[in-house]
């Protein structure tokens, strides 16, 4: 049985296994027709899942498709509205996208967004797709969008709100770059409470790319669409000179399940969820594995995914784009002699550049890695704006020959992690401490300091490299996301490594500063300890970190806890600084930790250390909140741990 068919088989248990649980959720990156389980319907004239992305308009059209419309639609049907109970359901959604004139400076036409009553007509030209009468302007049936719309002989492009109508009951000017083809993000989000649609989208001021927030509109959808619908993208050609192309890269879609008047059935249906979901994900995770195992090495998956978003990385100082002649004559044509490591989405290279006499770092990306090609555009997009003495300089860049390449600043000393647990070097204390200093300098720098907030995602021990003089450098930006300021929780899916990742995250989805600072508090408490984030013993019995540590805490036997290859060669006021700091951040409800901010002042002595309870706490949430469902992240850690070291 092949794995895809077994996750369908399992798909399918489980929706028939809880029929009443309405949510949706589905996460689409680097949309391509290498997706095994691309759960997406095209209808109409002209769309096509093609490499380079969801193809709501051709690349190459001929005349008789002139005006032709497509839009591409999730599978399933969304219950958005009860009628017996009159409840509304949220949901938020995000996608990247590509409107590309291909250098015509006269184009008409858009996307859109829409939640619309099913079995609903497709109408081309200058209605995008959505069920219009051209000749009226009148909806055919219900629906609602987000329209991305580059018009004929208006003035400027606008994203708007359009409820049964093209004409938007709000719209915001658009900073598009349709004749360069641009990559932009929007995101959207219904809450059924307050009744408020929010978009947030990214245009291009000054040829950089910026994010507009502030689109809203507060409608009832009760008492604008049915109770089920459809919902995806639509989008039409233009005619003659007004032609575009309109392609979707990713999406993104959450939705919560309509409540229950019942508050004992409303948290039976939770946990019941959340069960078959963590049944699911475990399920899933050991066949990859089982599989990965069985035949000897990972699939490869041809991306072909050729980014449009060149000149966007060329602007102004930093770093730069390298040919792939250039990076593979440095690296010996990545020769695994020559080869520093392995990372999560490809190899990592030592190099050489002679015409500037530097030494260089080349990660590779695997076309094995299905996230890769995101990573890739994230951490260049994020790391080539940051400037810090801890943070990994990126030096260049380079897609080309279908492959994606970054260059890094060589470190010398490799990653942290190889120093704590694999004996390339015995850390004196002293340096240990710098360390964690350097570190949290880093995320002082990403959290408070930089004009927006930076969430790194994946803080962990294998992400700290380490210069000639063994400072500190946090690296690896792949995961990261951009927040403003004070408006750092976002809600995503799953991201991160299991052990490092805040419990709160495996449950909600939910990313934010404190949980950055929980991964932080798990790599203070490895510096000082010299042990990994979970240990096992000879009966295959799982230690947390965390857990072992708050115990020696609390039986004030915290020097006990100091990496024994240490002898007594540390200093025992830091020793317990940095471990109560480590078990500060990592405290369960997060809420109770404390910004990097406060644990840099008690680490450099400059304020008291924090009064921690005992025993290590267990969160208590309001029953209506999914962290309700609290404690049984713990049994995801540890049964996907346990399936890490059986495979």
């Amino acid at each position: 049985m092949t794995l895809s068919r077994t996750y369908n088989l399992i798909i399918y248990f489980l929706v028939n296994l809880i029929p009443y649980v309405a949510s949706i959720t589905f996460n689409f990156t680097n949309i391509g027709p290498w997706n095994e389980n691309l759960e997406i319907v095209t209808e109409g004239d002209a769309p096509y899942i093609s490499n380079y992305g969801i193809q709501l308009t051709p690349d190459d059209i001929p005349s008789a498709l002139l005006g032709a419309a497509g839009r591409a639609r999730y599978v399933r049907s969304l219950h958005l509205w009860d009628n017996k109970s009159g409840e509304l359901t949220s949901f938020s959604t995000s996608f990247t996208f590509v409107i590309d004139s291909y250098r015509k400076t006269t184009y008409g036409g858009g996307l859109t967004f829409f939640l619309a009553e099913n079995n609903s007509v497709i109408t081309a030209e200058q209605a995008l797709g959505l069920p219009i009468n051209i000749t009226s302007m009148k909806s055919l049936s219900p629906f609602v969008a987000v329209t991305f719309v580059t018009p004929w002989g208006r003035s400027h492009d606008y994203v708007g709100i359009s409820i049964n109508s093209l004409d938007s009951v709000r719209y915001e000017k658009w900073f598009s770059n349709v004749p360069g083809g641009g990559v932009y993000q929007a995101w959207i989000t219904f809450d059924s409470i307050s009744k408020k649609l929010t978009v947030s989208f990214t245009g291009f001021q000054n040829g950089t790319a910026v994010r507009e927030d502030g689109l809203n509109y507060m409608v009832d959808l009760t008492n604008e669409l049915p109770e089920s619908v459809i919902f995806g993208f639509s989008g039409s050609t233009g005619r003659d000179d007004f032609y575009q192309s309109i392609s979707v890269i990713s999406w993104s879609f959450h939705s919560l399940a309509l409540p229950s008047k019942d508050k004992v059935g409303k948290v039976g249906l939770i946990v019941g969820m959340w069960v078959a979901i963590i049944v699911m994900a475990v399920l899933v995770f050991a066949l990859q594995r089982w599989k990965r195992k069985k035949s000897g090495e990972n699939e490869v998956e041809e991306y072909g995914f050729d980014l449009k978003i060149n000149k966007d990385f060329q602007m102004g100082i930093g770093p730069k784009r390298f040919s792939y002649h250039q990076l593979a004559r440095s690296t010996s044509n990545f020769d695994e002699n020559a080869k520093l490591g392995e990372g999560g989405f490809g190899g990592v290279y030592k190099g050489f550049i002679k015409e500037s006499n530097i030494y260089i770092a080349v990660k590779r990306v695997s076309r094995s890695s299905k996230q890769g090609t995101k990573e890739y555009a994230s951490e260049v997009l994020i790391i080539s704006q940051l400037r810090h003495r801890n943070l990994v300089q990126l030096l260049g860049w380079c897609h080309e020959n279908r492959e994606l390449l970054l260059v890094y600043e060589l470190m010398e000393n490799g990653s942290l992690d190889l120093h704590l647990f694999k004996e390339k070097s015995l850390l004196t204390w002293d340096t240990r401490y710098k360390i964690a200093i350097g570190l949290s300098f880093a995320l002082l720098y990403l959290h408070e300091e930089w004009e927006q907030c930076v969430l790194h995602r994946d803080i962990k021990s294998s992400n700290v490299m380490l210069d000639s003089n063994l400072n500190p450098k946090l690296g690896d930006f792949g995961l990261a996301k951009l927040v403003e300021h004070e408006k750092d929780t976002k809600t995503t899916m799953l991201a991160g490594t299991i052990g490092y990742m805040a419990p709160e995250c495996l449950v909600t989805g939910k990313v934010s500063k404190q949980s950055d600072i929980y991964s932080f508090g798990i790599v203070a408490l490895e510096i000082a300890s010299g042990r990994r984030t979970v240990v096992y013993t000879a009966d295959e019995t799982q230690i947390r970190l965390v857990d072992w540590v708050w115990e020696r805490y609390g039986t004030r036997t915290l020097v006990k806890a100091a990496d024994p290859r240490l002898g007594s060669d540390f200093d025992e006021e830091e020793l317990k600084r940095l471990m109560i700091v480590g078990l500060w951040c990592t405290h369960p409800d997060p809420g109770l930790r404390p910004s990097i901010r406060q644990a840099i002042q008690v680490l450099k002595c400059e304020a008291s250390l924090p009064k921690l309870p005992s025993q290590m706490p267990v969160a208590t949430y309001s029953a209506s909140s999914p962290c309700l469902l609290y404690g049984v992240t713990s049994i995801i850690q540890d049964q996907l741990l346990k399936l890490q070291s059986w495979t």
